[in-house]
């Protein structure tokens, strides 16, 4: 119990600090200043400022924002496609076994490789039609959704058909009820729990991704600062400021092991047995 509150009292911190990130610290962050290029840590720029004037704080908390938010639309995406192929699958025994196949396929196919096919063949129709960057945020949340689906769409079949076999089925099968009442009250209520447990995992997955993307200058444009971002204008230098590189990489991997933290704390409270 202890740890389950630890957790959910880190989550909400690190979703207050985010989401609040322009009130608790109300640096510039996208307008250059020229006149205050490079500038050392300070009471008015703690972390300094770039090659452009921008306060590297003010960066890192917004870019952490963006991340987030990506990776929250991204795991929503993955979720309602995986979750829906997951339940025809379940339900249907003619096309289960041709969704099987297509999952199959697609977690045969090499990842990033496909994220960077996906992203070079439909980056700039997306940007000209949405701008560049809500199409970037467009563009990597389907991204991911297409690269990510299977696992959850494989979990939610799994679940369906287990649940078929459950007696409460059975019976509302036998009162007549419509297929679709069957799963929208019976089966898909019961699915939550392994749902929210892959919601997690999803959402981790996805922030991971979008910063790789990022990292390869081929997500966000470079004045939107994500975390992957703020790593790609770190290279040049690591050798003089590693600390540049430092933060950004630190504040990924603090939110992804927390919300992995969550999941797996998820699993423990729904199923002992894990």
């Amino acid at each position: 119990m202890t740890r389950h509150r630890l957790l959910l009292g880190g989550l909400g911190l690190m979703a207050f600090t985010l989401l609040a990130a322009p009130i608790l610290w109300p640096g510039e962050a996208t307008a250059p200043d020229l006149a205050a290029r490079q500038l050392d840590p300070s009471l008015a720029h703690p972390m300094g400022t770039d090659r452009l004037g921008r306060d590297r704080l003010a960066r890192l908390l917004l870019g952490g924002q963006i991340s987030a938010v990506t990776g929250l639309a991204g795991m929503a995406l993955t979720l309602l496609l995986g979750c829906g192929i997951g339940l025809v699958a379940g339900m249907s025994r003619r096309l289960d076994p041709w969704l099987m196949r297509l999952t199959d396929l697609c977690l045969a196919l090499p990842t990033l490789p496909m994220m960077l096919l996906m992203v070079m063949l439909f980056r700039a129709p997306l940007s000209g039609l949405f701008g560049a960057t809500l199409g970037a945020f467009v563009l990597v949340t389907t991204v991911i959704a297409v690269t990510s689906w299977m696992q959850t769409a494989r979990l939610i079949r799994a679940e369906v058909l287990r649940l078929q076999g459950m007696e409460f089925t059975r019976a509302a099968r036998a009162m007549g009820t419509p297929p679709l009442q069957v799963v929208t009250r019976h089966i898909l209520p019961s699915c939550m729990a392994p749902l929210a447990t892959s919601a997690t995992l999803a959402m981790a997955q996805a922030m991971i991704a979008e910063s790789a993307l990022s990292f390869l200058g081929l997500g966000f444009p470079p004045g939107t600062p994500s975390l992957g971002g703020l790593l790609h204008e770190a290279l040049p230098y690591l050798g003089l400021e590693p600390t540049r590189a430092l933060a950004p990489g630190l504040l990924l991997s603090l939110i992804v092991l927390t919300v992995t933290w969550a999941g797996e704390d998820l699993r423990n409270r729904y199923d002992p047995k894990a």
